[in-house]
């Protein structure tokens, strides 16, 4: 009876051993599926810099993302690309790539960098390949209430102080956009006018935000290219700086991307 009952268990043994393999690779590959990217990229555009993701940073740090803000230089493309794409280097594994404005033609001209498992364009230019800010912002006419001047002698261009608070930034206190028009960046002419060689939005997932009230990326623009573009597109009642007025339907895009990307 004894020799019986050893003799059992131990044909019975393998088959345990089997369960036990399957089931606890089903578990490992259900963390590994549900595992959150951790890592955030916050890339601005023109006319403004780094810390107008102030609000979009406390949100996303408290939740416990690694958020690191590039500072652009805005003197070419090639030198925003560059700042990126260090930025990128310094991650310690996949990263969601947020672009404001300009800066999505950045976070497209680098967004093949490895360490990037998604991209997030927040009012943004979604480029292709051979494709320009400027070539996108020519397809409509432009608002009245834009006050973007002509390049001065040194090719840089600026915002116009009369049309800035309106037609940049309309949904902030007046006193907020009076200090956002002191401190604004020379912004380089011919990185406006610079097509990105990439696309690589194609091979990534891509989410888009529409600024329903921006008067420097007109709506009508942003969802053409981000529906050319197969983002994933959320509409926010905002200006321009909508990551500056609205940070928390921002940050909860980005949250998003960084859940569901695989």
């Amino acid at each position: 009876m004894k020799k019986t009952s050893i003799s059992k268990q131990s044909r019975f043994l393998p088959f345990l051993a089997v369960l036990f393999m399957l089931f606890g690779g089903i578990s490992a590959l259900s963390a590994q599926s549900s595992k959150v990217v951790k890592n955030i990229v916050l890339v601005h555009g023109a006319f403004v810099d780094g810390s107008g993701y102030r609000g979009v940073y406390d949100i996303l740090t408290k939740k416990g993302y690694n958020v690191t803000v590039v500072q652009n230089p805005l003197t070419s493309l090639a030198d925003d690309v560059q700042a990126t794409k260090d930025a990128l280097d310094k991650q310690d594994g996949p990263t969601i790539l947020v672009g404001h404005s300009y800066g999505g033609t950045v976070i497209t001209e680098s967004g093949d960098h490895p360490n990037v498992a998604a991209l997030v364009y927040v009012a943004a230019f979604q480029l292709d390949e051979g494709e320009s800010a400027v070539d996108w912002a020519k397809t409509e006419p432009a608002s009245p209430k834009s006050g973007i001047l002509p390049p001065d002698e040194k090719g840089f261009l600026y915002y116009d102080k009369a049309k800035f608070h309106a037609g940049f930034c309309a949904d902030l206190p007046k006193e907020q956009a009076d200090f956002m028009y002191a401190s604004q960046g020379r912004f380089s002419a011919a990185a406006l006018g610079a097509k990105v060689t990439k696309a690589p939005w194609k091979t990534k997932p891509s989410y888009g935000i529409v600024a329903t009230q921006d008067e420097a990326i007109l709506p009508s623009i942003q969802r053409k290219m981000y529906q050319k573009g197969h983002a994933k597109i959320t509409e926010i009642k905002g200006s321009h700086v909508v990551f500056i007025s609205h940070p928390q339907e921002v940050a909860d895009v980005i949250m998003r991307a960084s859940k569901e990307v695989k």
